[in-house]
């Protein structure tokens, strides 16, 4: 299989898919999405990536993100994989690849495309059948969004309202929690290739 293209253009949002290595559920245990989850914060503290959305699963991790041309992402998930690893291999005194391969990129447009793009991240886990709604996820974006957080913030939430179109925060995050119940509503839960497949 060829490696996934990792040309990332400045300015433009991307939809970031990362799985474990043989897609293993090493990621199962609560603890070592929050050692993710931990660095990736760190990676927004150091390098200044800017986080619009995402969900740790058992066994692979999903992220949109700005790119704002200062090599971020890359700096950022090269941290985030490369000490949640570690971490996890130490802990387990495990030797070997814990990711498989590089992460898949996907450029997403901004308004309508990344609305979409927002809700599908938010509905990982009510496809994979562990909880029925996002907000139930610890792991997941959408707490985050609805309820943001003083403290070990990831999100950006005044880029994330800009790039949807919205100029109020408190108008996005009602828009965010009428997307999410109406994909669910209507049961739009299927997963959709157009979302990780990488350029």
């Amino acid at each position: 299989m060829p490696r996934a293209n990792r040309f990332i253009l400045p300015g433009h949002v991307w939809h970031i898919t990362h799985r474990c290595h043989q897609r293993e559920f090493l990621l199962k245990f609560s603890r070592d999405r929050t050692t993710y989850l931990h660095w990736l914060f760190e990676a927004r503290k150091r390098f200044g990536i800017c986080v619009l959305n995402y969900v740790v699963t058992s066994n692979h991790v999903h992220l949109l993100v700005l790119d704002k041309g200062q090599g971020e992402i890359a700096q950022s998930m090269q941290l985030v994989a490369g000490r949640t690893a570690q971490q996890y291999n130490t802990r387990k005194r495990r030797q070997g690849a814990y990711w498989q391969d590089r992460y898949h990129a996907t450029a997403i447009e901004t308004g309508e495309h990344l609305h979409r793009c927002l809700v599908y991240v938010d509905l990982n886990m009510v496809r994979a059948g562990a909880v029925t709604h996002p907000d139930q996820w610890e792991h997941g974006g959408y707490r985050e969004i609805q309820s943001p957080r003083n403290r070990y913030r990831i999100i950006d939430m005044a880029e994330l309202s800009r790039l949807c179109g919205f100029s109020q925060v408190a108008v996005f995050q009602e828009e965010h929690r009428n997307w999410v119940n109406t994909a669910l509503r209507e049961n739009l839960t299927t997963q959709d290739e157009t979302w990780t497949r990488s350029i």
